[in-house]
């Protein structure tokens, strides 16, 4: 809830230390239940879901049963797999403008996650990449996944684990890493610093209902569903 503002002096952030962005914190419906509801509305079961998104059906029952939390490139690939935005499960930033200020960006998170997010990236039809600066605490470790595209990470404080198929590396400040979604991947903060990392990725987040609307007018987007399907069996 939006606090009221107080007639105190706001504090002077320390010399050479992040500007820290606004936090908004509005209350939000459990993901998991969303997810089930979403599901049984275009009467999919768990394993369609689970072959369209790419994850294991144990891994989505737990999400379903709020006993897991998806990071946020998990619930966008699960969002695309039941044809909606990820605007559908959590409250997002709405960025049109190209460019955002360190002092006013607005955090957010999926509803149970310890990751906090800064959405840097624009919003605009025909967008390829996605942006985010992510706050990961101590003792975070994300889900296995792999998926279409590619993403970058670039390391600005901390540090973190980084696991790509059978390789495992560490990642300090100013170490950056660019691969290929679809290799099985996963990472972790193992030490007892917060680490803060910029991530840049291809892998769809967040569609305009203007823009899907359009899609399905022109049948784009059944036809990109069916290019994606031959994908998934040719592998």
């Amino acid at each position: 809830m939006p606090q009221a503002a107080s007639k105190t002096a706001p504090a002077q952030p320390k010399v050479g230390a992040p500007a820290q962005p606004k936090v908004g914190a509005p209350a939000q419906p459990k993901v998991g239940a969303l997810i089930r509801a979403r599901r049984r509305q275009l009467h999919m079961t768990l394993q369609e879901l689970c072959s369209a998104a790419g994850i294991s059906v144990g891994y989505l029952s737990q999400v379903e049963r709020d006993h897991a939390t998806p990071s946020l490139g998990t619930l966008a690939q699960i969002a695309r797999s039941l044809d909606v935005g990820v605007d559908y499960f959590i409250a997002t930033p709405n960025t049109e403008d190209g460019l955002t200020r360190s002092t006013e960006r607005t955090r957010f998170a999926v509803d149970g996650s310890s990751i906090v997010y800064e959405r840097i990236a624009a919003d605009f039809a025909g967008n390829v990449l996605s942006s985010f600066v992510l706050h990961v605490p101590p003792g975070y470790r994300s889900e296995t996944v792999s998926h279409e595209g590619e993403e970058i990470l670039f390391i600005l404080e901390g540090a973190i684990t980084q696991r790509l198929d059978d390789k495992e590396m560490d990642l300090k400040v100013g170490d950056s890493l660019h691969f290929r979604g679809n290799q099985p991947h996963s990472w972790s903060n193992d030490t007892k610093e917060t680490a803060r990392l910029l991530w840049v990725g291809t892998l769809p987040m967040f569609r305009s209902r203007a823009e899907r609307t359009a899609l399905r007018t022109s049948g784009a987007e059944d036809t990109s569903n069916k290019v994606m399907e031959k994908k998934e069996k040719a592998r």
